[in-house]
């Protein structure tokens, strides 16, 4: 019988057959693909979730593996995500103190993946896991970014289709930073990017937007997003207007340049009012009429104005704040499947 000894930690003299050495080197084998995808209270789609990622990653002919980030889940999501890394090896989870927020939590699978590159992919079912071999492909053609496409949105509302539209093409024109249209996360990165996104400690994160400010070489496979598997959107309307917030103050301070404008040209209007008001009193005396309607309601707007600025000021200094306190980005309870050199509990 062919073989070797080796020696334990306890002493131990242990006998180990080829086989089993073989076993263990292929274990050990550092994945070509590491699949990201956070979960916030997703109890009712995530084993169909596994299940199509298995499939398609087992099919592949790379070696995978799949980091489930639990964002302080309130249902099942946790418990059913240990028992399928108890089932599965490849199969990682971080499990957060509570919810840090989506972009958090992408985060922190990247920093736990171990893959050559990272596909990161929303747990809903709403981005295929079919098109992560056709990203890989791209990978290895020597793209450093491969970013998914939308071309159509099933199952959301005219609203919802118009507003995100609208948003990337304004954030695009607000920002001298090539953030790609009609993409969302769904995308791999090369490792990298990935341990240059490590580099960013920024609070508010934008990932997409990072990604494109890092460079690289980029490219974008379309698609056609389908509707959730199950469940409910994990991003109502008051979490998207903060995420397009964090996009627009993260790559850009032209609201902060709109301020001044605004004075400006307000100033200057205020001023030529005033003119023309005292050029009435003075050569036509009889025309002017007092009232407070027309006070209070310049009045009124001009307040409105300086209370708007004022907003726009204050959250640029909100996210200096967020920045100077140097509170880690999260808090990790559990993990499970990771190796021993991967175990810390925060990320500075």
């Amino acid at each position: 019988m062919a073989g070797v000894f080796s020696h334990s930690r306890s002493g131990i003299v242990i006998f180990k057959h080829k086989t089993a050495i073989k076993y263990e080197r292929k274990n050990k084998m550092k994945p070509v693909c590491s699949v990201v995808v956070p979960m916030y209270n997703e109890e009712d789609v995530i084993k169909e979730t596994y299940r199509r990622l298995t499939h398609v990653l087992e099919n592949s002919g790379f070696e995978y593996e799949i980091v489930f980030i639990n964002d302080g889940s309130r249902d099942k999501t946790g418990q059913l995500l240990r028992e399928i890394c108890d089932a599965d090896k490849k199969v990682k989870l971080i499990d957060f103190s509570r919810n840090f927020g989506h972009q958090i939590a992408i985060t922190a699978g990247m920093d736990y993946s171990s893959g050559e590159c990272v596909v990161v992919i929303d747990g809903d079912l709403q981005d295929p896991p079919e098109l992560i071999p056709e990203m890989v492909k791209k990978w290895r053609e020597g793209y450093d970014v491969v970013y998914g496409k939308r071309v159509s949105r099933k199952g959301e509302s005219i609203f919802k289709r118009a507003t995100a539209a609208f948003f990337y093409r304004f954030l695009r024109s607000m920002t001298d930073v090539n953030i790609p249209v009609d993409t969302g996360d769904f995308r791999l990165i090369d490792a990298r990017v990935r341990d240059a996104l490590k580099l960013v400690n920024e609070r508010n994160r934008y990932i997409r937007g990072l990604v494109s400010w890092l460079g690289f070489k980029q490219t974008a496979i379309e698609f056609e997003r389908d509707e959730r598997f199950a469940g409910e959107t994990k991003y109502p309307l008051k979490k998207m207007l903060k995420l397009a917030a964090d996009g627009i103050t993260s790559f850009s301070y032209k609201p902060l340049k709109l301020a001044s404008y605004l004075g400006t040209v307000l100033s200057i209007g205020s001023f030529i009012y005033l003119i023309y008001i005292l050029a009435q009193r003075i050569f036509f005396p009889e025309t002017v009429q007092p009232g407070w309607a027309s006070i209070l309601g310049v009045s009124l707007f001009f307040n409105g104005i300086t209370l708007l600025m004022l907003g726009i000021i204050g959250e640029y200094i909100g996210r200096i704040y967020d920045e100077a306190k140097g509170r880690p980005l999260y808090i990790i309870k559990e993990t499970r499947n990771l190796p021993d050199n991967k175990q810390p509990l925060t990320r500075e």
